[in-house]
């Protein structure tokens, strides 16, 4: 397995002659390179990563034997799944203020892979997702459109409170951003030490993230969306790690592993 490398090279690979369209159109409008179909990710050296078309759904593999396993918006797995069943007791749902509006209506400016913005969709919110990386936009995408023709009523049902909106979150109409009751950011800085509880897979995936900011840019992120005057903003951190950008939240939800900086700006009403 490869260390992570500050800027991991990516290819599209089609996983079967039946994706091969898929993954060429994927490649061109993402500007990578394409490779043979089918080519096996532990000995693939063209590359640091795969992203890889396999029918609808789309994942990316680190390269090299002994790589961790393969990072994708998969709403329909056991982990999500499992964080559905502990419901409202998420100290992220206690952090957007879960009960106090109905709907409540949350802009994740950092969406990432989504997996907190489905938790509070399920939950019955209305999330708008804002990712700006490409590559993690397609994952996004095609995690809900897996979920919308999944069958899973509940699975599809959920899928229909987020919406997609590729870019950066400041550059959103006005309205769109108004709109929003709760703005949360999830910034993942700083890095995490080793020692903390982090997959293999999602520590390199971050690795991927951060070419596209870092902790000046989230604090930048976070005086913007202060200055959008939404209910509050939400801020997940580290659970020992300094507030972001020295600002003292107005209050702090704190599990094992993370934190939730809340910043309350007027009544959820």
């Amino acid at each position: 397995m490869r260390d992570p490398t500050p800027n991991p090279s990516l290819a599209l690979v089609a996983a079967s002659a039946a994706d091969e369209a898929r993954a060429a159109q994927l490649a061109a409008r993402l500007g990578l390179p394409l490779l043979a179909t089918g080519i096996d990710p532990a000995r693939c050296t063209q590359a640091d990563a795969l992203l890889v078309a396999s029918g609808r759904a789309l994942f990316l593999q680190q390269t090299g034997r002994g790589a961790p396993g393969p990072v994708a918006a998969d709403f329909g797995s056991a982990g999500m799944r499992y964080r559905s069943a502990t419901g409202p007791r998420e100290l992220v749902a206690k952090a957007v203020g879960l009960g106090r509006k109905n709907p409540l209506r949350v802009l994740d400016a950092t969406a990432g892979l989504g997996r907190d913005a489905f938790v509070l969709a399920d939950l019955g919110c209305e999330l708008a997702l804002c990712e700006r990386h490409p590559v993690v936009v397609e994952l996004l995408r095609a995690g809900l459109e897996c979920a919308a023709v999944s069958g899973d009523h509940w699975l599809a049902g959920v899928a229909q409170r987020m919406r997609l909106y590729p870019g950066d979150a400041r550059q959103l109409e006005p309205a769109a951003i108004g709109s929003a009751d709760v703005i949360y950011l999830d910034p993942m800085f700083p890095r995490r030490s080793k020692s903390a509880a982090v997959k293999k897979e999602m520590a390199w995936f971050q690795t991927l993230l951060e070419r596209d900011g870092g902790p000046q840019d989230a604090e930048t992120l976070l005086h913007w969306a202060l200055r959008q005057a939404p209910a509050r903003v939400v801020v997940k951190r580290p659970a020992r790690a300094p507030s972001l950008a020295t600002l003292s939240p107005s209050h702090c939800i704190t599990g094992k592993a993370v934190r939730y900086d809340v910043y309350v700006l007027h009544k959820l009403a």
